[in-house]
């Protein structure tokens, strides 16, 4: 039998809304603002509703396409050839040929690709796939309405393939956000993207089933012990870790190579989707789309709009589907469905509530637990402090246990690089906060700004600039803010950057990175 390969979405290449205008009153969107409360200023102040009521009796997809299409954008990448090279050879590895491109010659010409987005704030801020803007040089936005940007990255998250990016402009047209809990197998659904550089195009399909877990998303990791739940012991003898989290809405919309990073949306022209891969023979259509749900995108997108990385909390286990532990006696258990906790981790917040290695986790927040993304998906939307119900089998008999959430050490990497101010500041790689005073005083610093994520590839990367560090100047400019950052990356003497800061045990260290 052919296996069916499961392709991620990019595709490599060489007017009015029926609700209201897009005219909007005058109004500030202040820095903390979650993306709920930025929506809810949108649509009040536009005196737009949150959903649409189709015609009694049948299902109308007039007005959510009408009311989508407009904030839906097409992203157009720029890759050096070193880098597209590297990108293409792992997706060709990965899933294959998808066009019919293998043993063509490498182009020494930098390379393109495109894909979607979804404008979710009305100052620029735009989710997509980290797959589509992973080492980009340069990121290209094109409007519905034909309007041109050049986007920065804010930070991008691998483990659930997400990204937030931001373009400069005010004003803009909103998807409003739904809810996916909502969503129900059988509901219609469209999906809205650039398929094929074909912009602005409407599909429309079922959900087709929820929750799927289809292992494209976290490959393998050698440079870490550490999962989402926790350290895997024995790791010598047992599989690699996977730090993907998934827990796919799968829709038959067709969504194809260049879907990547679009809308999939609800008869109300709510999002509660970020199309993201798809499972086919031939790299293109074959009727199984996946989506990230959009509760598990707003939680990720806001922690890296306010910390510039995701802070995940852990519960500090290590499991496996019972199905791939076998039939033991030693289960005692007559359970056909849950989580075997094969190891806890010393300290972590599963041994402070009393979880015990053998366990079996059949319910989270009283809902049964049927795979690994049924837990996996509910727990990426905590943070750190928070609690969280666990039902669990011992020994035969069920019990109650509420864990709180531990900090995970973050260490999330992906990159992008190239020339203006946004560009460069995408070649940098990485994210920052402003130091607290705490921070200052510790550092011994007057000013700075906190390196929250470092992004493979890119300049923080290549300079071995960890998360953590302080950096107080960029080309002997005071730094406190991404503000000051795009000052200073433009004031380039010689081709050369010139970061000034101090690292995690507050050594100072001035580094120099020559731009190509």
């Amino acid at each position: 039998m052919k296996r069916i390969g499961l392709t991620l979405l990019t595709a490599f290449v060489g007017g009015a809304m029926a609700l209201g205008t897009y005219k909007v009153i005058e109004k500030k969107y202040a820095d903390n603002m979650s993306f709920d409360d930025k929506q809810n200023v949108y649509f009040a102040s536009n005196h737009l509703s949150s959903g649409i009521t189709s015609s009694a009796g049948e299902v109308d997809f007039t007005q959510a396409a009408a009311a989508v299409t407009p904030a839906v954008v097409y992203i157009k990448t720029t890759y050096s050839n070193t880098a597209q090279n590297s990108q293409q050879d792992r997706l060709q590895q990965m899933f294959g040929d998808m066009f019919g491109q293998r043993g063509t010659p490498r182009q020494m010409a930098p390379q393109m690709a495109s894909g979607s987005g979804v404008i979710i704030s009305p100052d620029g801020y735009i989710v997509t796939n980290n797959h589509v803007v992973a080492k980009a040089d340069k990121i290209d936005i094109t409007t519905n309405d034909h309007r041109h940007f050049t986007a920065k990255v804010i930070g991008t998250d691998p483990n659930t393939d997400l990204a937030l990016i931001k373009i400069d402009a005010t004003d803009l047209p909103i998807v409003k956000l739904g809810n996916s809990d909502d969503a129900k197998v059988g509901e219609w659904v469209l999906a809205v993207g650039n398929p094929f550089n074909l912009t602005s195009t409407v599909t429309a399909g079922i959900v087709s089933a929820k929750g799927r877990g289809i292992g494209i998303i976290g490959q393998e990791d050698d440079s870490q012990d550490e999962n989402p739940f926790g350290p895997t012991s024995r790791r010598s003898q047992e599989p690699k870790v996977k730090t993907g989290i998934e827990s796919f809405i799968q829709t038959d919309a067709a969504i194809n190579p260049g879907n990547s990073g679009g809308a999939l949306v609800n008869t109300k022209g709510e999002l509660i989707g970020i199309n993201s891969a798809i499972a086919s023979h031939t790299g293109s259509y074959e009727g199984y789309g996946f989506a990230i749900p959009i509760n598990l995108a707003k939680k990720v997108l806001n922690d890296i709009k306010k910390y510039g990385a995701v802070k995940r909390g852990l519960i500090g286990v290590s499991f496996v589907d019972l199905n791939e532990v076998g039939s033991s006696p030693d289960l005692k258990t007559d359970k056909t469905n849950g989580l075997y906790i094969r190891s806890i981790v010393p300290g972590g917040g599963g041994e402070a509530a009393g979880l015990k290695e053998g366990d079996i986790i059949t319910k989270v927040e009283g809902v049964t637990v049927y795979e690994s993304s049924d837990l996996q998906e509910r727990v990426a939307r905590l943070q750190p402090g928070d609690k969280i119900n666990l039902t669990v089998s011992r020994g035969g008999s069920e019990k109650n246990f509420t864990v709180m959430l531990k900090a995970e050490t973050p260490v999330v990497r992906t990159a992008v690089n190239n020339r203006s101010a946004t560009e460069l500041y995408n070649k940098m790689g990485a994210s920052f906060m402003p130091v607290t005073q705490a921070q200052k005083n510790k550092f011994h610093v007057n000013s700075g700004v906190v390196v929250t994520q470092v992004r493979e590839g890119g300049m923080f990367s290549d300079l071995d600039i960890p998360v953590g560090s302080v950096i107080t100047e960029i080309n002997r400019q005071p730094i406190n803010s991404v503000a000051d950052i795009d000052k200073a990356i433009t004031s380039i003497r010689d081709g050369q950057l010139i970061i000034t800061g101090r690292d995690v045990d507050g050594r100072s260290f001035t580094n120099r990175f020559v731009l190509n």
